[in-house]
């Protein structure tokens, strides 16, 4: 299918966590929300739109400890008004979506004045517009993510992104179905309380929806989930067996966890040792039993550094070890491979056809007997509708049987989104969501999400999108404090 892009804009709201979120060194307790959408017209001249949207989480595109959560902000701002003008200036050609964001990551990657912008920050605009484009796309053939994926709707070409991938085909890669449930691994973060009684009485929320982890594992049925590492060896050693006895009380699965040291350990070294003394305690040892893999250990400016990634197979002893922050472009994966790398997280904020190139390479390097390569299903606080949902058709895709979830937990169900939207959710994706005494929610049973709804004209999602509703990026501003 091949497309010509005429028009794209750029949408702004808000929304206000129901209690705080603290990821690395930094806790968040409100966010922006950026939609964007995009007009596109085939070959015959039919127009189709098509939206995607995210959260602008400050420190975690950029960590640098100059920069204002506000810098932050405008930084995701101006990547994605950069990718806008990237994408609305290809001309008049009509072109495959694969290449239509081919030029729009080289434009923006490429650019001298972009080069001074945290490449993930870069990307961010780039993988929002991508998202949109694939939206757009699926509306106008009528099929869904999935069948324009098998069909190769998109003109996705591996071996242009990857030598490597010659011959390998994604849609002989991908199941033959998406997945219709998928199981949340909830992430235990690094301010939330461990137990109700921990709580005191005059913080307790009282607003229908589950606080502690010990209520939050029996009111979800949980038993996956993505421990956050503080980075000091003494914090993390105290609470990671506080943490394994919570486990030992209730769940009442097959437990396992993923553990996330979000760029803090300077020195791998200091992990090995604190998986080692894990591993002298009794509640420790069915804590490492259970890890399936170790995400972003290192800052990701050292990541590849050979002296600092040494300790790699000492850590990997115990589990696997992935990149995330530190996969920042097409090629930061190969690079992480010859470090000794193991896996690659999938996050639709960093691109929908990089995880699609990543998994070819995974399935290449390790039919190759180079070891086993995986990807996981990261979360970076997706809502719904858009976020959320069209995250979960790419998870869907991959066929990966459970993906970090925490939007659900953090913030109010369903209540950032104009009534009508939350309303027609509601009604056209009545799997993914219910309606209780805290409005409307995620739906969440024996630990899983059921998915078959995505499976709709689109990227994910059938819901008529109020773009007026919300503020014009160009008009909004970043509130005082």
């Amino acid at each position: 299918m091949r497309l010509r892009v005429w028009k794209a804009g750029l949408w702004m709201s808000q929304a206000t966590t129901r209690l705080p979120f603290r990821f690395g060194k930094t806790t968040m307790t409100w966010a922006p929300i950026l939609l964007a959408q995009v007009e596109v017209e085939d070959e015959q001249g039919t127009r189709s739109s098509g939206f995607a949207s995210d959260l602008l989480v400050p420190r975690w595109f950029d960590k640098n400890p100059s920069k204002s959560p506000r810098d932050n902000v405008g930084d995701l701002l101006e990547a994605a008004r950069r990718a806008v003008e990237a994408v609305t200036s290809l001309g008049s050609s009509t072109l495959p979506v694969f290449d239509l964001w081919r030029q729009t990551y080289q434009a923006c990657f490429e650019a001298p004045e972009a080069r001074g912008m945290e490449p993930l920050v870069r990307g961010f605009g780039v993988a929002l517009l991508e998202r949109a484009l694939i939206d757009a796309a699926c509306r106008g053939a009528g099929v869904s993510f999935f069948q324009a994926l098998k069909q190769n709707l998109f003109g996705f070409e591996a071996a242009a992104l990857h030598a490597e991938l010659a011959g390998w085909d994604l849609g002989q890669s991908l199941p033959a179905r998406a997945l219709a449930a998928v199981e949340v691994r909830h992430t235990v973060g690094l301010l939330d309380p461990l137990r109700t009684s921990d709580i005191p009485a005059e913080e307790r929320l009282n607003d229908g929806l589950p606080q502690a982890l010990d209520d939050i594992i029996r009111h979800y049925g949980l038993s996956c989930f993505k421990v956050k590492l503080s980075g000091s060896l003494e914090n993390d050693r105290e609470r990671l067996p506080a943490i394994a006895e919570v486990f030992e009380e209730t769940v009442r699965g097959n437990l396992r966890i993923t553990v996330d040291a979000n760029e803090q350990y300077d020195d791998l070294a200091d992990l090995v040792r604190l998986f080692e003394e894990l591993s002298r305690r009794p509640e420790g040892r069915r804590l490492l039993q259970a890890m399936l893999y170790v995400e972003q250990p290192l800052p990701r400016a050292v990541s590849f550094d050979p002296a600092r990634v040494e300790p790699l197979r000492r850590l990997s002893a115990f589990a696997p070890v992935m990149i995330d922050e530190a996969d920042s472009d097409i090629e930061a994966f190969k690079r992480g491979v010859s470090c000794g790398y193991r896996g690659v997280s999938i996050k639709n904020c960093k691109g929908v056809f990089r995880s699609f190139a990543n998994r070819g390479l995974c399935e290449v390097y390790s039919r190759e007997g180079r070891g086993g390569f995986f990807q996981s299903a990261e979360d970076l606080t997706n809502l719904p509708v858009i976020p959320l949902q069209q995250d979960l058709a790419t998870v869907a895709a991959h066929g990966l049987t459970h993906v970090e979830r925490n939007g659900h937990h953090y913030f109010r169900g369903l209540r950032h989104l104009p009534s009508e939207e939350a309303r027609e959710a509601l009604g056209a994706h009545p799997d993914l969501y219910e309606e209780t005494e805290a409005g409307i929610v995620l739906k969440i049973r024996d630990g899983k999400i059921e998915i078959n709804s995505l499976d709709t004209p689109g990227y994910g999602y059938n819901v008529a999108v109020l773009a007026e509703s919300r503020t014009p990026a160009q008009s909004w501003e970043f509130p005082n404090p």
